[in-house]
């Protein structure tokens, strides 16, 4: 099997590019590559990338992530989330080959207090969301075969995340503020990489089961809730932290304003992916304490 992986040096991405190795030959590339153009600012240069490579799997883990500054840069915004996605889908279906890619929480509007499934009504807040949404439309219209997986609060070990920014904090501040009212599964790059491979293994031998899909870890929190989780856990680990547990305060979104809204209610449900693939999907615990393992070993 020949994978093209757009987006490799993203969190998701950097996790793809160990996940997919055991499928077949990855051809990886990001923004600046050269031989090859993997540059989503100029989409129809990655229709003559994948033209020359001919894959059989296509994987978009590139997109414009800066949901600030999206509200900014709405027609950049558009282009990387929506237009490029839709060429390589259009590129997909010529070839008859995959495309799997990445989509967000924030499609929706985050109202209510119940876990959304796939077929929610969508409702966008922000240029970020909405361009996302695009994005999915465009694929599906397309007609080719596809994977599209909502996700929310991603992290990984490699580069910067709300875990490394707590402990941070929290190693020399007294007290600490942070968002109560926003819900929502800390998820790791390394789970969403291994979720994909998984499916990727099953849809060669069961097209059938392409679409869009909820991929989330297991249990919800708030940022808070988050925070707190994290400090305990790394003070446990012996780690020098300055804030006291009762001095991590909670505050709502209110407190914090941002260009972009975002959705109260992050909340996925996952039980389509589990009993389309068979998954078992871990407590978000048990990946962030994964993370802070590994974060605080190489520090």
């Amino acid at each position: 099997m020949k994978l093209l992986l757009l987006g490799k040096n993203g969190q998701v991405g950097w996790e793809l590019q160990r996940a997919l190795g055991v499928l077949g030959r990855v051809t990886a590339l990001d923004f600046d590559s050269t031989e090859l153009s993997a540059d989503f600012s100029q989409p129809e240069s990655l229709a003559a990338t994948v033209r020359a490579v001919r894959p059989d799997v296509i994987v978009n883990a590139a997109a414009h992530t800066a949901v600030d500054k999206a509200e900014s840069e709405p027609a950049l915004a558009r282009t990387l989330n929506a237009t490029a996605p839709g060429v390589l889908a259009r590129e997909a279906a010529a070839l008859g080959a995959w495309l799997v890619h990445y989509s967000t929480d924030y499609v929706f509007d985050g109202s209510g207090h119940q876990a959304r499934d796939e077929e929610a009504p969508t409702g966008p807040l922000s240029v970020y969301g909405s361009t996302k949404l695009e994005g999915e439309q465009a694929i599906r219209a397309s007609g080719c075969k596809h994977l599209i997986l909502r996700t929310s609060w991603v992290y990984g070990a490699r580069g910067g995340n709300f875990a490394k920014t707590m402990l941070r904090l929290a190693a020399e501040r007294d007290t600490l503020s942070v968002i109560d009212d926003q819900f929502g599964a800390p998820t790791g790059a390394d789970l969403l990489a291994d979720i994909t491979a998984q499916a990727l293994r099953q849809l060669r031998e069961r097209p059938a089961l392409g679409g869009t899909y909820h991929a989330v870890a297991a249990g919800e929190t708030s940022w808070h809730g988050y925070a707190r989780f994290v400090i305990e856990a790394a003070r446990a680990r012996g780690q020098a932290i300055k804030v006291a547990p009762e001095a991590v305060a909670p505050v709502p979104t209110s407190a914090f304003p941002t260009p972009a809204r975002r959705p109260l209610n992050s909340r996925l449900a996952t039980h389509k992916l589990r009993a389309a693939f068979g998954l078992h999907l871990p407590p978000w615990q048990q990946g962030v304490e994964r993370l802070l393992a590994e974060i605080t070993s190489a520090s």
